[in-house]
């Protein structure tokens, strides 16, 4: 064996080791929750760092294969996703405990729900194997499940846990089927196997392999909650606390994001064309239906959470064009993945932190004239919303600059338009929420908002930094790192794929 390998796996076995360790610590009384908060950051930062060892190369190897059977690898694309992941972790964990706490609701537990959630997740990214995927895909899924109805005495929590475990299991069922049909027609569940087998044979030939595949991808819709599988999210996101649904809506999609490019792009390479018609228009359909629920929200928690279904339907739009320009395509999805990861995160971030309950500050009203009286949260929060919503210097709009242009050199011209009418719209639940708090005075709110303190202003504040970086870049100082940097990574994650 090389014992060299063991340097790949740090990254997981550090996430793996502390999720243990904290279950273990979490009903010893003599560690604090604070303490509990800390050793869950240590584990994390160390698994960051690990991870951050080969930022940089392009690289890809199978670490222990013969140990493993060549279920797992690293390489370039797994440690970008692992960096978003990780950081998705790091940065739950410093707004999340501000608002936990608040809210009364916070237990040891948790944070090692949390740790075995992002373990899912990076396991889930470097499988090189059916089976493998679905037992890290579960391990994530079962976390992310106890989180939401953590609360057994709030009714909201239970009932939203309850639908995403019923809904998540029939959609697991549909997975293991479909990897049961992929080997009876291949013979084999391993990705590079599979793809040997579809580039050596004719479709005719495929049928099962076909069908099983397809079993798969309907469990990649209804993950990333894209139509007809999203009602689920709706309530899910609305039922589980702050820092949750925004650790579900942005880091868990990031990871399923990151599995089933890896599928399509290197297991059914020869088949991405025979889907790309049933994604045109489930991306048509996503957009058109998350744009309809967000207009009509009242609740900033469904409104970000409809739009979160609005912004899969962009990334679809970038699936559809794999088909046309793979490497352009696959390097946009990258991209926008980090966009919306900032973006998303530091919106319900904010929330969280503001929040201290479920019954304050999650409405439009609640934010009538927050700016009056925290001008500078009300600063971060608009920057999040000017992200999501694409508009220029913000990260968010160079995300869907790559996707439209790519789509339109794919000739997806239809998806491109409908996508840029979905991001108009979106102009008007966003910037509702910003009118409503720059230009609606309201002096009853003052003394009933938090002020600017301690570390998780600080960690929103820096999102709010690097996403105006990224919109921005080195226009600003020209020697410092600008979207240009951000883009050859996403590629050197693309061309490590095809290393192995």
């Amino acid at each position: 064996m090389k014992y060299d390998d063991i340097i790949y796996l740090l990254p997981l076995l550090s996430i793996g080791v502390g999720a243990i360790v904290l279950m273990l610590l979490s009903p010893i009384k003599k560690f604090s929750i604070d303490k509990l908060s800390w050793v869950a950051l240590f584990f994390l930062i160390v698994s960051f760092a690990t991870n951050a060892l080969n930022f940089g190369m392009v690289y890809s190897i199978a670490p222990y294969a013969h140990l493993f059977s060549y279920m797992l690898v690293s390489d370039t694309f797994s440690g970008y996703f692992n960096s978003i992941i990780i950081a998705g972790g790091i940065v739950t964990v410093l707004v999340g405990t501000h608002y936990f706490d608040k809210s009364n609701m916070l237990r040891g537990e948790v944070f090692s729900l949390l740790l075995f959630a992002v373990f899912g997740m990076l396991l889930l990214v470097q499988s090189n194997e059916l089976f493998t995927s679905f037992i890290a895909l579960e391990i994530a899924s079962i976390s992310l499940y106890v989180l939401i109805g953590f609360q057994k005495n709030n009714v909201r929590r239970i009932e939203g846990s309850f639908r995403y475990l019923i809904l998540g299991s029939m959609a697991s069922i549909m997975f293991l089927l479909g990897v049961t049909l992929i080997y009876a027609g291949t013979k084999s569940t391993n990705i590079l196997n599979i793809a040997s087998y579809l580039s050596s044979h004719k479709t005719e030939d495929m049928t099962l392999t076909i069908v099983g595949g397809t079993l798969i991808l309907i469990t990649f819709l209804f993950k990333i909650a894209a139509f007809p599988f999203q009602n689920w999210s709706m309530d899910a996101y609305e039922g589980a606390p702050l820092p949750i649904t925004a650790f579900m809506a942005s880091t868990f999609k990031v990871a399923i994001f990151g599995f089933i490019l890896r599928f399509v792009l290197v297991d059914f390479h020869e088949l991405k064309n025979i889907w790309s018609d049933i994604l045109f228009y489930v991306a048509i359909l996503t957009m058109i239906y998350g744009s309809f629920l967000a207009i009509f929200q009242t609740s900033l928690k469904r409104m970000l959470a409809a739009s979160s279904i609005v912004h899969t339907g962009y990334l679809l739009i970038a699936f559809v064009s794999i088909g046309s320009i793979g490497e352009s395509a696959a390097t946009s999805i990258i991209f926008y993945l980090i966009a919306y990861f900032l973006s998303s995160m530091g919106a319900f971030g904010m929330l969280s932190y503001i929040a201290s309950s479920d019954h304050l500050r999650v409405t439009y009203e609640d934010f009538r004239g927050f700016s009056h009286v925290r001008p500078y949260m009300a600063a971060m929060m608009s920057i999040f919303l000017l992200s999501l919503a694409g508009i220029p210097s913000t990260i968010g709009f160079i995300g869907k600059f790559y996707i439209f242009i790519g789509a339109i050199e794919s000739g997806y011209t239809i998806l491109a338009i409908v996508g840029i009418l979905a991001t108009f719209v979106s102009v008007y639940y966003y910037f509702k929420l910003i009118a409503l708090m720059y230009f609606y005075p309201s002096p009853e709110m003052k003394g009933k908002i938090p002020p600017l303190r301690g570390i998780p202003p600080l960690v929103i504040g820096i999102m709010a930094i690097l996403i105006i970086w990224g919109g921005i870049g080195n226009t600003l100082v020209s020697y410092f790192p600008g979207i240009d940097f951000l883009i050859d990574t996403a590629k050197f994650a693309y061309q490590s794929l095809f290393m192995g």
